[in-house]
């Protein structure tokens, strides 16, 4: 292969375009999943790429670093994906405890320092339906990148104990 400026590449070079338009092609592949998912998923297709590029040798080395990088997208992506897991478990959890614990109108926070992820759950009105369900209506923000969104929505208590947020 020759470049624009008639230096040759080796096999090293032939290993990071692979390693690149594989990183790129996971990309355009990613428009449904989380930032975290897509930034493990390429990182992981970089580092994969890497490492499986300095086995063999020839068309054996190709073949180690596109399997170095589908294995390392895969790897990758499934670290992103669980990190989103963590920031849901997380708001979760403290959506559960405010609404028990929490009195009107103070406000709980949660945060996940892996990505961070970050978020606040205030209820802002409890109240008893006529069938004896204790309800509370709250306020819940997420920041996700810099970017916060904020939602309202009422939850109620069910027999065992939990709380369901109601559509």
């Amino acid at each position: 292969m020759t470049t624009t400026t008639g230096k040759t590449t080796g096999i090293f070079g032939k290993a990071a375009v692979l390693v690149v338009a594989a990183g790129l092609g996971l990309a355009g592949c990613s428009q449904n999943t989380g930032t975290n998912e897509t930034i493990g998923g390429l990182g992981g297709a970089v580092l994969g790429g890497l490492l499986g590029s300095q086995f063999g040798s020839g068309s054996g080395r190709l073949i180690a670093t596109g399997a170095g990088v589908m294995l390392g997208a895969i790897a990758g992506s499934s670290i992103g994906r669980t990190m989103d897991e963590v920031s849901k478990q997380k708001m979760n959890r403290t959506t559960q405890a405010t609404l028990e614990h929490v009195a009107d109108n103070n406000t709980s926070s949660w945060q996940n320092p892996n990505n961070q992820t970050r978020g606040t759950v205030t209820p802002v009105e409890t109240y008893q339906q006529n069938d004896g369900r204790y309800c509370r209506e709250f306020q819940q923000t997420v920041t996700i990148g810099g970017e916060t969104e904020e939602a309202y929505g009422t939850a109620c208590r069910q027999p065992d104990g939990s709380w369901e947020i109601q559509s």
